[in-house]
């Protein structure tokens, strides 16, 4: 078709050359902020008794490392402490005899029962002391295993517990996840080691890095997405667990022929281009089109690298020439 030149001036006709341009790929999900799974302690106990005083006493309280969570009273390690003990005066007596079984018997016994209060996860300080002190203390005190938030708190003053009981959950909210779904068909793009911004949808200004660090093996048959693992640090804890986040990824594409995206005129399943011949004279093609990156369009087929194509106006050039088909069918009727 054939438009004059001070036409398509008139009208703000925009011409860009179809070119090779560096493009990437574009994912975007929501995720899910959860507690790195590595940096979690549950403190349970190997022995029963009852918890006697409480010095952490509630949920969200911040823990350090060593810090005293309560103390224990438990009959059971009280007479096996005053059995370490006898075991233990027991050796320094025999140890020396001048009969080898009594001897060796001795040093058995109190190896036997040092073995059995460290089975039970006694710190060796504590044997120390008893040892120094040659006194049974009846409570012990029980330990923060790591630094961190307590999220979980089952432990209560009086509270009868058994071995296996979980008493506190500890999590260090420094480092955290966030465990986002991406498409299947999106999952060969991406790669551990990935780096993908976090945003919050109320402040969305505020942009995190993270990077993939796993991969799930399997995909949910009913969404067809496979779960990925985002790792990232916490400043200020300001991302807590339970949150929902904003997870973009850009997966580079490499060079791929492209036009901008207002070169494309979508018509029903087909992709049309204008293409200007200079001087006026136009063309339209199908396109088929690939992946879209930002303001510009992959070409897969129907466009040759060079070429000049419609970028401003396109529509008008479409609806004239629409007009002059029917004008020039109208005019065939009459013959």
């Amino acid at each position: 078709m054939f438009i004059a030149p001070e036409r398509l001036q008139a009208i703000g006709v925009k011409f860009e050359p179809v070119a090779r341009r560096p493009l990437d790929h574009v994912i975007r999900t929501v995720g899910r902020v959860e507690v790195d799974e590595r940096l979690l302690s549950r403190v349970t106990l190997k022995l029963e008794g009852w918890i006697d005083k409480l010095y952490v006493n509630y949920t969200g309280e911040s823990v350090q490392r060593g810090q005293v969570l309560f103390t224990l009273y438990s009959p059971e390690l009280v007479a096996t402490a005053e059995e370490y003990l006898i075991a233990l005066r027991s050796s320094q007596t025999l140890g020396h005899s001048d009969f080898p079984e009594v001897a060796a018997g001795a040093r058995a016994l109190l190896a036997a029962s040092r073995r059995r209060l460290l089975l039970w996860d006694i710190e060796a300080s504590h044997l120390r002391d008893l040892e120094r002190t040659g006194q049974v203390q009846t409570t012990l005190p029980i330990h923060a295993p790591q630094s961190g938030t307590v999220i979980n708190k089952m432990a209560v003053a009086g509270l009868q517990v058994k071995p296996g009981d979980e008493l506190y959950t500890i999590a260090d909210l420094s480092s955290i996840w966030i465990v986002g779904d991406i498409y299947e068909y999106e999952l060969p793009l991406i790669a551990v080691g990935q780096s993908a911004g976090v945003s919050l949808s109320y402040a969305p200004d505020e942009v995190w890095q993270a990077r993939i660090g796993f991969i799930y093996p399997t995909v949910d048959p009913q969404t067809r997405t496979g779960k990925v693992r985002f790792e990232l640090t916490n400043p200020g804890e300001k991302l807590k667990p339970g949150m929902y986040a904003n997870l973009t990824l850009r997966v580079p594409l490499g060079e791929r022929l492209a036009v901008p995206k207002d070169a494309v005129l979508e018509s029903g399943e087909r992709r049309i281009v204008f293409i200007h011949h200079g001087g006026g004279r136009l063309e339209w093609r199908n396109a088929r089109i690939g992946q879209r990156s930002g303001d510009w369009v992959e070409v897969l087929e129907g466009l040759q690298e060079g070429e000049h194509v419609v970028t401003a106006a396109n529509f008008l050039i479409d609806s004239e020439s629409q007009l002059k088909s029917a004008v020039g069918g109208m005019a065939g009727m009459k013959h």
